[in-house]
């Protein structure tokens, strides 16, 4: 970044008003700044709504393209991150709908809308290492908080989920009625999900990184269809 442009990230004078205003008439500092400033809550936006790193990217570069060509539509009422996060949000909720076929659910199989199992990835690729060492460290807290559940609800959770039986075949095995498998596996269910979010929430700000070489090409991209120099 040049030395004009850090300035104008970082001065308290360049606030949103100025920002626009430079951008209105084409300042290539000042949509750099802009997109540099949002890049990361934009993507976060895009990737929790549509799960999907390219997804994401294609729906930050089309957030900024929309809002940089309809400036003029933008009157200060909120902020320009509120502003650019509605056009995001909009976005990609517009691309989730039109991925997602109507589905009649009277014409459904019985038991298709029953809760489905979905596997924990134990592995991945040998050529992304980074992949599997965070699945380890995810494996391991998950197996970690299952340790830490008391045993009337932790032998119930192994029993049903992790060993894939069914709520009679477990209450059988454990000689408990089915109810009480049901409500200990419910109880077992929201401590696990409360242990696995206290000991990867310091981390959770985090996820989903979108800074480096990804941020700058897709400020360069955005450029480029603005038809500014790069």
């Amino acid at each position: 970044m040049q030395q004009g442009q850090a300035r104008l990230v970082t001065s308290p004078a360049s606030g949103d008003a100025e920002l626009v205003r430079r951008a209105r008439i084409r300042d290539e500092a000042a949509i750099r700044a802009i997109m540099q400033a949002h890049n990361r809550k934009l993507y976060r936006i895009a990737r929790g709504i549509l799960r999907n790193d390219g997804e994401a990217e294609d729906v930050v570069q089309e957030t900024y393209v929309r809002a940089f060509t309809h400036l003029d539509s933008f009157r200060g009422d909120s902020s320009l991150a509120t502003w650019l996060s509605r056009i995001a949000m909009n976005e990609a909720l517009g691309r989730l709908r039109r991925q997602r076929p109507s589905v009649d659910w009277t014409t459904l199989e019985p038991g298709v809308l029953n809760a489905q199992i979905i596997q924990f990835p134990v592995s991945a690729t040998p050529d992304d290492p980074e992949k599997s060492m965070a699945q380890r460290e995810i494996q391991h807290v998950v197996e970690q908080a299952i340790d830490e559940l008391p045993e009337a609800f932790r032998i119930v959770f192994i029993t049903r989920v992790s060993e894939g039986r069914k709520v009679e075949e477990t209450a059988g095995i454990l000689d408990l009625k089915p109810e009480t498998v049901k409500t200990r596996l419910h109880r077992a269910r929201t401590m696990l999900r409360t242990n696995v979010e206290n000991k990867i929430g310091p981390v959770v700000m985090e996820a989903f990184p979108f800074a480096g070489k990804r941020c700058e090409r897709l400020t360069n991209a955005v450029i480029a269809r603005l038809g500014l120099t790069i």
